[in-house]
């Protein structure tokens, strides 16, 4: 499912000029690729964020630049750390009929055996880099866990040949694993550990001044 996007033609700017656009809600952006020459545009950060919200990350968007639509995918961008929202967008004009590389998130699915018998998931890598024709782009890459027991993990060794997307990662690339619970010693061990490590933290002594 595409989502249309209107944008504004822009001019390169100066960092003040950029500030108040988003100020008032606007994102500096730029769109590139397929049968596109680098052209830097201005998209309403609601719009976007609504878009996202139907498409997902990684879905096909349908931008109007200069009166044309084109199919692009939100190829990366930057972001508030405090506000958290969007300072600039990098917008990738696609070939419908071509392969992308993409990152999609990992969806666990069901509850391990391993973990009804108290074992502990833990799923070092969220995401999976798949190779998929734009229209087919899934919105998780979903695994299934049910069977998974105490001391057996998922890598991408263990799902590439059922996968029906081409997997990008090495073999290795660790996706989930059960580990044996900690043992009651264990724990206390961790909790002595963290106390002495806070009674450890040094004094803060403050800058004294000379007494006449």
């Amino acid at each position: 499912m595409s989502t249309s996007i209107q944008s504004e033609m822009r001019a390169p700017a100066k960092q003040s000029t950029l500030t108040q656009l988003r100020k008032e809600g606007i994102v500096p952006a730029v769109v590139y690729g397929y049968q596109t020459e680098s052209t830097p545009i201005s998209v309403k950060e609601r719009e976007l964020l609504k878009t996202l919200s139907v498409t997902g990350r990684n879905g096909v968007i349908k931008l109007n630049v200069d009166g044309k639509d084109i199919n692009v995918v939100l190829n990366d961008y930057q972001s508030d750390a405090l506000k958290g929202d969007i300072r600039h967008a990098d917008f990738l004009a696609i070939n419908m009929t071509e392969e992308l590389e993409v990152d999609v998130t990992v969806n666990l699915i069901g509850e391990s055996v391993g973990v009804k018998q108290g074992g502990v998931l833990q799923q070092p890598n969220h995401e999976v880099k798949i190779k998929v024709k734009p229209s087919d782009i899934p919105e998780t890459f979903d695994i299934d866990i049910t069977n998974l027991e105490i001391g057996e993990s998922i890598t991408v060794a263990e799902i590439r040949e059922k996968s029906k997307y081409e997997i990008l990662n090495e073999d290795t690339h660790a996706l989930v694993l059960i580990s044996s619970p900690r043992t009651a010693a264990e724990m206390e061990e961790l909790e002595s550990d963290a106390a002495e490590s806070t009674e450890a933290e040094p004094e803060v002594i403050g800058d004294k001044k000379d007494e006449k």
